[in-house]
């Protein structure tokens, strides 16, 4: 699997140099290691990754009740295109940070970023790695067909589309670090639970408004999102991180910080939604 990544990079655009066997613990406090600039490697170790060509069913085939909707919901998506939810999904693909800290900050009503908040900081960049990663068994077997490439409508990044056709379409590997990331932080505010699972679902459906994945694509990779909290929670390294990050939440309430962003502008996104 690890050389594989190398050459199977998609919409995990970080994974092109990424040898899961090299991932080690650090403390709270330790410089983490980067597999590429920008992206930090994860808690886990690729043994300890949840499998998931052993937890997800095959893909719908084509022909079947299954896929057929999956090209209802594609269709419903593809009306969007051009609209402010559109717009959204596009940033949502972004997965480099700083931007992508931002992500879920409305959400959260509070800011993320690395000065501010270094330990949360630090949980969604290597939570991204071990999410992304999860989904790579199934990924690489089933090497299904994305949207774009099948119904010949554009996605949303265009720049992407080589890549990305290249690379299996299911299970979504944004829709698992997308959800991951709203369970984390739910777990840390429950009282924004709602506004949280929320997002993490839209999050997760920008993938079918920009056509690059199917409803059953990012359905699963919801799944192996929340399998990966789930393990990530028994990593001593993650519960150390998890704790200050909460602390600093808890600062940053105190101080009377906000969401950082346009919060108002998506709102009126998310309200167009895909359901």
């Amino acid at each position: 699997m690890q050389r594989l990544l190398s050459k199977s990079l998609a919409s995990l655009l970080f994974l092109s140099l990424i040898n899961p066997s090299e991932a080690r613990q650090t403390t709270p406090t330790e410089t983490v290691p980067e597999f590429r600039p920008g992206y930090l490697i994860g808690y886990l170790k690729q043994q300890d990754l949840p499998n998931s060509l052993a937890l997800l069913p095959p893909p719908p085939a084509v022909g079947t009740p299954a896929f057929a909707l999956d090209q209802h919901m594609a269709e419903k998506s593809q009306a969007l295109r051009g609209s402010k939810r559109w717009a959204l999904a596009i940033s949502d693909a972004n997965l480099k940070f700083p931007a992508a800290a931002e992500t879920f900050s409305c959400a959260l009503d509070a800011p993320i970023s690395e000065q501010q908040t270094p330990a949360l900081y630090r949980v969604l960049r290597r939570t991204l790695t071990d999410a992304g990663l999860a989904t790579y068994g199934a990924k690489q077997r089933y090497q299904r067909t994305r949207p774009f490439v099948y119904n010949q409508q554009p996605s949303c990044t265009p720049e992407d589309e080589a890549k990305l056709a290249a690379d299996g379409s299911y299970p979504s590997g944004h829709s698992a670090i997308g959800w991951a990331w709203a369970l984390l932080l739910s777990e840390l505010a429950p009282e924004h639970g709602n506004a949280l699972w929320a997002r993490g679902r839209a999050y997760s459906e920008s993938r079918m408004v920009c056509n690059v994945h199917w409803y059953s694509d990012v359905r699963e990779g919801r799944e192996m999102g929340a399998a990966t909290v789930a393990r990530l929670h028994t990593d001593p390294t993650f519960q150390a991180d998890f704790a200050v990050a909460r602390q600093e939440l808890l600062a940053v309430r105190a101080k009377g910080l906000t969401a950082s962003g346009d919060c108002a502008a998506q709102a009126q996104a998310l309200a167009l939604g895909v359901d």
